[in-house]
């Protein structure tokens, strides 16, 4: 059977318009209250920005066989166990059966600032990915339990400054070459396509988008294994898998 890719281009082009639009409207809102958060804070914390990303991986799991999966997105229903910490609270799990059959994380940032964030978005994502899979092991998810597809989508500002090569400083050692001169755009790329090579997770995705997409819609990517397209196909052929053996 061939995958369905739910016309996903299209989808992706709308969840982008949400991103800036629910950005720009919560930003709006809360300036006329009185009560913005500092910067652009308040963009972040007053509404979910990346749910249209959400119901891209929920039309794939409709299209592809298994529309009676139990699809969590509320928060009561979006915790799992760690291995280092007692749980972990997702963007978005897929269990099928008392099966654990994906789970989602997406994220986003915008400037001015890109150099903390990225080391936290970092480590948030390196650890998150660590921690499911020492607990998989463990048998966390049930003993025999078939392995989960495990995702990550970054969405990045499309801007001077992340596109900018940054410096690092090397007091003791050199860093990397891979991320010399590297702007944070590009080391965002780097990142999403060593957590996939390092087997953390199944696809990890980086796209770029700049504000004025609120129009249109519009983004890109750096890598061909970092892109929505190879995600979106990832993440199809591992619900078509599980449908097809259930």
């Amino acid at each position: 059977m061939s995958l369905d890719l739910a016309n996903y281009e299209d989808q992706a082009r709308e969840a982008v318009k949400l991103f800036w639009g629910n950005r720009e409207a919560a930003l709006a809102k809360q300036i006329e209250s009185g009560s913005q958060d500092a910067g652009s804070r308040g963009a972040v914390t007053a509404g979910k920005n990346m749910d249209g990303f959400l119901v891209i991986a929920q039309t794939l799991i409709e299209a592809n066989g298994l529309g009676l999966a139990d699809i969590c997105v509320t928060q009561r229903v979006l915790t799992l166990p760690g291995f280092f910490r007692p749980t972990k609270l997702w963007d978005m799990l897929v269990m099928y059966r008392g099966e654990l059959i994906a789970a989602l994380e997406f994220k986003s940032q915008v400037g001015p600032s890109f150099g903390n964030n990225f080391n936290n978005r970092s480590e948030e994502a390196i650890g998150t990915a660590h921690d499911l899979w020492t607990a998989y092991r463990e048998g966390a998810f049930g003993e025999d339990a078939p392995r989960p597809f495990l995702g990550w989508v970054m969405l990045v500002e499309d801007c001077v400054k992340s596109n900018t090569p940054v410096s690092d400083k090397q007091p003791h050692f050199p860093v990397d070459p891979a991320f010399k001169r590297a702007s944070y755009a590009q080391r965002y790329d780097i990142m999403c396509k060593r957590l996939v090579q390092e087997g953390l997770y199944s696809s990890a995705t980086f796209l770029a988008s700049p504000r004025e997409a609120a129009r249109d819609g519009s983004y890109r990517h750096l890598s061909e294994l970092t892109s929505l397209k190879t995600f979106v196909t990832e993440f199809a052929g591992h619900i078509a898998a599980v449908a097809a053996r259930k």
